[in-house]
């Protein structure tokens, strides 16, 4: 079950990506090891989002 920060991130980015940018979204899910909650969005699901449980978003070694 995500955290109510999660949510509130998760319906704040599901918000601009469907209703702002008509970007759809293919794929939510939580990893149960780590409590992140995942996002797969875009076209050609291109966009990937990683919320921790602060609600803050998880950064990408680059």
């Amino acid at each position: 079950m995500p955290t109510s920060l999660q949510l509130a991130t998760l319906y704040r980015v599901g918000y601009q990506l469907t209703y702002t940018m008509l970007v759809p979204i293919h794929l939510m899910c939580i990893d149960n090891r780590t409590r992140n909650l995942y996002m797969l969005a875009g076209y050609n699901e291109e966009l990937e989002f990683q919320i921790l449980p602060n609600g803050e978003f998880a950064d990408e070694p680059s």
